[in-house]
């Protein structure tokens, strides 16, 4: 009897198991019991991880230390390659639509839970709603302990300390033994640290200056790339021409060997040379009016000017001509030589009071002398009848 009734219980249990098929498929599907309190009306918002870890729904979510929601399910994201966690959280978090996700641990061995938080400080923006989501690049999370004691079994087991033995018992095998010039080489370090310290300006401002260079480079892109295209055949002509530039700069050390040798031997006369010629040059630096007497050179007699005098192809022309023969004899007399030896002078001439001078009567040596004048009294009123003759036979106003 007893066994009968074990059988038919548990058949009962099995048709029921059976007859539910319909609307339960497993234990997953079940709603886990307790969780943060969310309020009346909570906000459902997505978080996308690269890792979750061992994260589970029902995790608490936090502000602060303060549990304002929990985490409803965790599935794959639409790319297939990250974790996208669902969390209910309370209306009046108060969150910025940018806020940052983290995954942390309550304690070594505890357990884990999302920690939101703000943005840095003046970066805050908008607000976190329903249906808002945090995307990859304001997650992370915190580093586990199984990671911590894989990577020192790796430090520990894979030589990381047998290299730091080595580099240990190397710098013991460099050191011994060159104590003053390791002593010597940290004061030298030590001098040369303060020396760029005290020049941090001067290394601020050639770092600029680069930075300026690099930009107009940059600038100048194509035109440095078109110079440097065209450096190649340029190097190649001197690569062909380089036994005549060898043997050039040969014959140049040379040149200067016989040069250097002969400026020596030269150098007192060279410099007596100099000597001789600077009152020459100090004389032409002082004559002020030399470089306007060269420009009247070229144009002599008419001076720049005599331009404006031109009305076409002739000059107006207006002359004072002396014709006072005891001046031009007087004239004749101031110069430091007489210019023609042999000519009497007028004075020494014998003559009476009222007799004429008759220049064609003057004794020149071997010298023609046609009769240019006519012949004027020597009481002093030749020159004036002299010019009145010249005035009625010249018609006035002539060019």
């Amino acid at each position: 009897m007893p066994t009968r009734r074990v059988l038919t219980a548990l058949l009962t249990t099995v048709a029921l198991l059976v007859t539910g098929c319909g609307s339960f498929t497993g234990i997953y599907d079940l709603p886990l019991p307790g969780g943060a309190d969310l309020g009346d009306d909570p906000i459902e918002v997505k978080i996308q991880f690269r890792d979750v870890l061992d994260l589970v729904p029902q995790t608490h979510v936090k502000i602060n230390e303060v549990t304002v929601g929990r985490v409803e399910k965790v599935d794959l994201a639409d790319d297939g390659w990250h974790a996208e966690v669902t969390v209910l959280l309370r209306r009046d978090a108060d969150m910025p639509a940018n806020a940052l996700a983290n995954i942390k641990q309550s304690s070594l061995l505890g357990e884990k839970y999302i920690d939101l938080a703000h943005p840095p400080q003046g970066t805050a923006r908008g607000k976190l709603t329903d249906g808002s989501g945090i995307p990859l690049s304001r997650t992370n999370r915190n580093v586990e302990v199984e990671e911590i004691l894989g990577a020192l079994s790796m430090l520990l087991n894979g030589g990381g300390i047998e290299q730091v033995n080595n580099i240990t018992k190397e710098l013991n095998k460099t050191l011994t033994g060159n104590e003053p010039e390791i002593k010597a080489l940290l004061r030298n370090a030590n001098t040369l640290m303060r020396g760029l310290n005290g020049q941090t300006d001067d290394i601020d401002t050639a770092l600029h200056s680069l930075n300026r260079l690099s930009k107009t480079l940059r600038k100048d892109k194509q035109v440095v790339a078109k110079a440097l295209d065209d450096l190649p055949p340029g190097m190649q002509v001197l690569v062909d021409q380089r036994k005549d530039l060898t043997r050039m700069l040969k014959s140049l050390r040379k040149l200067s060997t016989v040069a250097t040798d002969t400026l020596e031997k030269s150098q007192r006369d060279f410099i007596d040379n100099l000597d001789s010629l600077r009152p020459i040059l100090q004389n032409l630096a002082d004559a002020k009016d030399l470089p306007e007497a060269l420009e009247l050179l070229v144009s002599f007699p008419f001076s720049d000017a005599a331009v404006d005098g031109a009305k076409g192809d002739y000059f107006n022309l207006f002359a004072r001509v002396s014709l006072d023969l005891e001046e031009i004899v007087k004239n004749f007399r101031r110069n430091r030589g007489h210019p023609m030896p042999g000519l009497p002078i007028v004075k020494d001439l014998p003559m009476e009071e009222g007799e004429l001078l008759d220049p064609n009567q003057l004794p020149l040596p071997d010298v023609e002398v046609p009769q240019l004048l006519p012949t004027l009294p020597i009481d002093g009123s030749g020159p004036r009848k002299l010019i009145e003759e010249l005035t009625g036979a010249l018609p006035m106003g002539g060019h």
